[in-house]
């Protein structure tokens, strides 16, 4: 499977950082994945939903490892390409990415 297209939507929160909207194959998209500001850096989170027990569960993830760290490395840089062209975070309310 190939990451064909991620688009960064940057964003002003201490701990969010930006949406990524990633297409595969060109064929298939998954929006709202983050960018997180984590405890040790930047990691990247599946697209989540709030369940009954006020927990999240994801709604879509990667099942084997190495693709799940090829996936992170590719959002990664696109974030960084994004902020290295000078684009501007918003303040948008999270979950509103389009």
């Amino acid at each position: 499977m190939d990451i064909t297209e991620v688009r960064i939507h940057l964003r002003s929160e201490d701990r969010l950082k930006a949406f990524a909207t990633v297409t595969f194959d060109g064929v298939f998209v998954v929006h709202n994945m983050k960018v997180v500001n984590g405890n040790n850096g930047l990691i990247v989170c599946m697209p989540s939903r709030k369940i009954k027990d006020g927990s999240y569960k994801d709604i879509a993830h990667p099942i084997a490892n190495d693709f799940r760290h090829t996936l992170e490395q590719v959002v990664l840089k696109a974030y960084n390409d994004e902020l290295a062209k000078g684009g501007v975070p918003t303040a948008q309310a999270a979950g509103n990415e389009e």
